[in-house]
């Protein structure tokens, strides 16, 4: 094999590597919940506490990865505009003047399957690469 092919071979699975290490976060809801996709700002609504309700009609119930957790800055930079002391910041004062109460935080992507898959109102994020049968896909941050 030549050193070219080798070269070659060797920035392919670097770069495959890295597409894995990055997949991203993707919003999920249970199969049984009738939403298809969900924008950006429906999304951020939702995790804001500017929308208590699927559009539609049906309850929403946001899950959260706890602070530091990976995808968490990532999610909500793109999502809610916000990083986590932003976003911390903003609930925060939310909860003081009595106007909502903050996403639920669970341990784990593993957990937001799991709660997610368990009950049609609830909706979470997680690693695309953690996308199973189990979770419907509704927003993919591009």
């Amino acid at each position: 094999m030549s050193k070219c092919a080798i070269v070659g071979q060797a920035i392919f699975f670097l770069c495959f590597a890295a597409s894995l290490a990055n997949a991203g976060e993707v919003a999920v809801v249970n199969p049984k919940n009738p939403i298809s996709t969900l924008s950006k700002d429906e999304l951020a609504d939702i995790y804001l506490g500017n929308a208590k309700n699927f559009p539609g009609g049906s309850s929403a119930v946001p899950l959260d990865l706890p602070e530091g957790a990976a995808g968490r800055q990532d999610f909500h930079k793109t999502v809610t505009g916000k990083n986590e002391t932003q976003f911390k910041a903003y609930w925060a004062k939310m909860v003081f003047s009595g106007r909502g109460v903050p996403p639920k935080e669970v341990a784990s992507d593993a957990e937001v399957k799991s709660m997610v898959a368990g009950n049609p109102n609830m909706i979470g994020y997680i690693d695309k690469s953690a996308v199973d049968g189990s979770v419907k896909v509704v927003f993919t941050a591009e």
